[in-house]
């Protein structure tokens, strides 16, 4: 049961990290070297990286955080009905 609830909320941990760095992307500059910013970048990028790369290319808007929100939520739901009871 513990280990459920620690992939629970690695997901949930996962779409917040998200969220923040999409608010980091309107107020930080992209080529800001602040560590902590750099940590959620190398974090968040390997889920939004691929999904980038699956995605064509769209003038100025990234819809790569919505979708790995999306799919987050899913598995997300997958695993809370697959959590034992």
């Amino acid at each position: 049961m513990l280990g459920w609830r620690f992939l629970l909320l690695t997901l949930q941990l996962f779409q917040l990290l998200i969220v923040v760095r999409v608010i980091l992307s309107w107020v930080v500059s992209p080529f800001s070297r602040n560590p902590a910013v750099e940590a959620i970048r190398r974090v968040t990028d390997a889920v939004l990286g691929p999904i980038r790369g699956a995605l064509p290319a769209t003038t100025g808007f990234d819809f790569s955080p919505i979708i790995a929100i999306f799919v987050l939520r899913i598995v997300q739901q997958v695993v809370v009905n697959a959590m034992p009871y």
